[in-house]
């Protein structure tokens, strides 16, 4: 027989528990490829910045000061377009506002229920190696966020002049939530079929969603109470009775060429930090800097909102004043490019054998880009709200 042994001596070190792991994260080679990837952001930001800056301090400023000194309509429309759809461009929007508004607001929820968790994992309450607990408190978040989104739709549906504010609110509570259940019973079919160990019992993906609405939907309601208790949004020009003829919108300005050209830049804003996020998922790989992911958050947010103003832009300049849905899906769009990269990820990083992995590979990443889209359309949307409101309460209305 031959006995093996091993020997284990104790050193006493100063060094947390929870920080154990800093030897072999802190100094990492990735370290470069991280910052590059922030300054690349920040290039588009600043590309960004100037075209936004151009129009709001050299063209508008222009523009109003020829609209306020009372120009002749003929002059007007030789400089630019976007005043003669000042009785328009406040108009609800004709088609499907309920499902707008509830878009919108289960956007501000998963991006609200993002930045929280990021939050607590910059000051240490989640640790980002626990890819489990990091997740559990994504989807604790976003139902205890269910307050703003109830809040953020039942604004914008009375902004509207809808009535059925009741279906508003159980929609924004239960759609996504209802949407995410779906696929994962889908999927749960397949796995059961094949007897995957990953295969879950029904009932307890129904208990899970009941439980998830029954603390949701009442905070979507208390959210929903106090947006349809504050006052309407107000508006610095009137609505006229009759719609304005829309002229035909160049290609640049009109689906689907505008919505796949400003989703790519927010998109590409996030591109290089998201192929170490997605080898983190996927690829057993470590993502611990949390203080990047939020850095690039903010760009996210910022490149979505400066490209949503500058496509706004465009389109009233062709007077189009139909931006509501436009907005949205220009922004929204980058999810879709969130897709299209996790099939190149797919077949250039991962070896997946047999039609089952690549399922559950497609389903997660579905769900993780239509939350992206929501978030990034949300954050369009809300962007270019604001936008109208400011230039157009710049001008002298007749």
């Amino acid at each position: 027989k031959i006995l093996y042994s091993y020997e284990v001596n104790w050193i006493d070190s100063d060094i947390p528990w929870s920080d154990r792991w800093d030897v072999y994260l802190v100094g990492s080679p990735d370290d470069e490829i991280h910052y590059f990837a922030i300054v690349n952001s920040l290039m588009i930001v600043i590309f960004l910045t100037g075209a936004v800056a151009t129009i709001m301090i050299r063209t508008l400023k222009k523009d109003i000061a020829g609209y306020n000194e009372m120009q002749t309509l003929e002059e007007a429309q030789e400089e630019t377009g976007w005043k003669l759809v000042h009785g328009d461009v406040f108009r609800p929007p004709q088609t499907y506002p309920m499902l707008l508004s509830v878009l919108v607001g289960t956007g501000a929820q998963i991006g609200t229920a993002f930045f929280i968790t990021l939050l607590a994992c910059m000051l240490r309450m989640l640790n980002p190696i626990k890819k489990g607990a990091a997740l559990t408190a994504v989807i604790v978040l976003y139902v205890l966020c269910g307050g703003v989104g109830g809040y953020v739709s039942s604004r914008l549906y009375k902004f509207c002049d809808a009535k059925s504010w009741k279906r508003c609110t159980i929609a924004t509570a239960i759609a996504f939530p209802g949407l995410i259940v779906s696929m994962i019973m889908v999927l749960n079919v397949f796995l059961t079929i094949v007897g995957a160990a990953t295969a879950v019992n029904f009932l307890t993906i129904i208990l899970v969603f009941l439980m998830w609405g029954c603390v949701s939907t009442p905070l979507v309601f208390v959210g929903s109470y106090f947006g349809y208790r504050a006052d309407k949004v107000e508006v610095p020009t009137k609505t006229n009775q009759i719609a304005r003829f829309v002229p035909e919108v160049p290609y640049y300005a009109a689906p689907p060429t505008s919505v796949l050209i400003a989703g790519l830049l927010p998109f590409g804003s996030v591109c290089i930090e998201l192929f170490f996020i997605m080898s983190a998922l996927w690829l057993h790989q470590l993502y611990y800097i949390m203080g990047f992911l939020m850095a690039v958050l903010m760009i996210l947010v910022a490149t979505c909102a400066q490209v949503s103003m500058v496509m706004c832009y465009l389109q009233l300049c062709v007077e189009d004043h139909r931006w509501w849905w436009k907005s949205f899906l220009n922004c929204a769009s980058a999810g879709f490019y969130l897709f299209l990269y996790s099939l190149w990820f797919l077949t250039s990083k991962l070896d997946l054998v047999g039609i089952l992995p690549v399922m559950v590979y497609l389903t997660y990443m579905s769900m993780i880009s239509i939350a992206f889209g929501l978030m990034c359309g949300t954050v369009g949307y809300l962007s270019c709200f604001w936008f109208t409101r400011k230039i157009y309460a710049a001008v002298k209305v007749d």
